[in-house]
């Protein structure tokens, strides 16, 4: 796979000239030249790290650079021949007597990486093998009955709220596919994908969104906000973006440990990126060189607000390239597109050390949440295209039947199986009693402080005062 990540040639010449004080013949013919960049090659950790780019400049002083005025280049705007320079925190800028404005945007919007129902490519059928292509699609079937059921559960007022990944299973599935056991993640709240393929149950899943004593969190969070230490991943936050900053954090851990085989995975939505903590988490991963790979699902909305009423730049990929963070954007709906994209991505990571962006362009066909009507923003002929014509459930099936892989008879002998499951797993959950209240007090001190111990007898004492209103285990007992 070419993932087409741009470099400036023109900057690399520069800080060739300005660590090496070249003032002779600038040819890639030139003995010089070649040496230069043999070194360059053979020894880019040290040549980068003792670059300007990581150290206070001595002056601020213009210098000429004297070049070789048989040197041209057709993508270069620069007149080469008598080419000022000024020493600058961060690296050598030029000067020009041509005043030019950055443009806001390219004249062409940035590429989307895509393999099914695309060009065809020689390469599709080297990626997976049948045995995990018949894993991904069951997952995404499961992932989707999952959804489809706990949905209908809260909407019959069985549990208090829920959030679906309709439209987004291939984001899911791919991503788990591409990453090992041992990266951690920080989820958003559209990433159970993830959780279900590391082996997390759905009895676990509507354990937790029932708040039942099963559940891991106590009951303490809301549903659909799952955790698990078990599996690497970290308990989600209501709170939009916090965890970005965190999971640079994380990765930046992952470096101080010297750890060569796990990276950090942080998962966000568009709307993400309008808060502080996006970029925040970004310049802290590009600054500091962590194994990170942040993975935006860019569905188009930020619960009720399209995306074009939240920035005026091509999408999300594009910012990385202002925090020096390489970057791409893939066809989210396109499951072996993302789990190429993702695989390559967390080897970069982990193997150079530093962080990458992923934009995966995807639909929510669903409302947001239990508390959100989509149809009241957007016109339902969007939402049913996207449904029928970009659903990556429906094209993924479409490849594996092709490659003989899969057929009618096994798809409905594994949904009938998935929904059985879970609907057993909905009635189990169901029955189940509520967490002590006592748990309520637990897990943050050692030892419970006088003003805790106190609040738990004044609960313990309302909920007896109050029985028809309070039907809990209300069992407080150390």
């Amino acid at each position: 796979m070419a993932l087409l990540f741009r470099t400036r040639t023109k900057i690399i010449k520069h800080l060739l000239f300005a660590k090496c004080s070249l003032t002779t013949n600038y040819s890639s013919n030139n003995p010089s030249f070649l040496g230069i960049a043999q070194y360059v090659c053979n020894n880019s950790s040290s040549f980068w790290s003792n670059s300007s780019h990581f150290r206070r400049f001595e002056s601020t002083k213009a210098v000429e650079l004297k070049l070789d005025s048989s040197y041209s280049s057709e993508d270069d705007d620069l007149d080469y021949t008598s080419v000022q320079a000024m020493d600058f925190p961060g690296g050598k800028v030029t000067f020009t007597s041509q005043m030019s404005f950055i443009a806001e945007s390219t004249k062409m919007r940035v590429s989307c990486y895509r393999l099914l129902g695309g060009t065809p490519s020689t390469k599709i059928h080297q990626l997976v093998n049948q045995e995990l292509a018949a894993r991904m699609y069951t997952s995404m079937i499961k992932l989707q009955i999952m959804d489809t059921y706990l949905y209908e559960a809260q909407r019959q007022g069985r549990f208090s709220f829920y959030m679906a990944s309709n439209g987004e299973e291939a984001i899911n599935i791919a991503s788990a596919a591409a990453l090992s056991s041992q990266d951690i993640i920080f989820p958003q709240y559209r990433e159970p994908g993830l959780l279900l393929w590391r082996g997390y149950t759905i009895q676990e899943c509507t354990n937790q969104c029932f708040g039942n004593k099963d559940d891991l969190g106590k009951g303490r969070q809301m549903p659909v906000h799952y955790g698990s230490s078990a599996h690497n991943f970290f308990t989600i936050s209501s709170p939009i973006a916090t965890q970005l900053p965190q999971a640079a954090g994380a990765a930046y851990s992952l470096k101080m440990d010297n750890n060569k085989d796990a990276c950090v995975v942080a998962f966000m939505g568009d709307g993400c990126t309008s808060e502080g903590d996006f970029h925040a988490g970004m310049n802290f991963a590009a600054v500091m060189e962590v194994p990170i790979v942040f993975i935006c699902r860019n569905n188009g909305y930020a619960i009720s607000t399209p995306v074009q009423d939240q920035f005026r730049s091509d999408g999300i990929v594009v910012k990385g390239q202002a925090y020096g963070i390489r970057s791409i954007r893939v066809d989210g709906n396109d499951v072996l597109a993302v789990y190429d994209v993702v695989r390559t991505a967390r080897e970069m990571a982990i193997q150079e050390q530093k962080p990458i962006l992923i934009e995966a362009l995807t639909y929510r066909v669903g409302h947001h949440s239990t508390s959100d009507d989509s149809t009241k923003y957007r016109p339902a002929e969007e939402i049913e295209h996207w449904k029928t014509n970009q659903n990556p459930i429906t094209i993924f099936r479409s490849w594996i039947e092709r490659n003989g892989w899969w057929n009618e008879e096994a798809d409905l002998e594994i949904r009938n199986k998935i929904k059985k499951e879970v609907m057993e797993a909905i009635q189990k959950a169901e029955k189940l009693e509520k967490p002590a209240v006592r748990e309520l007090f637990t897990d943050v001190y050692d030892q419970p402080t006088k003003d805790l111990v106190q609040q738990e007898m004044l609960l313990k004492d309302f909920i007896k005062r109050h029985p028809k209103d309070y039907v809990t285990n209300t069992d407080v007992s150390h």
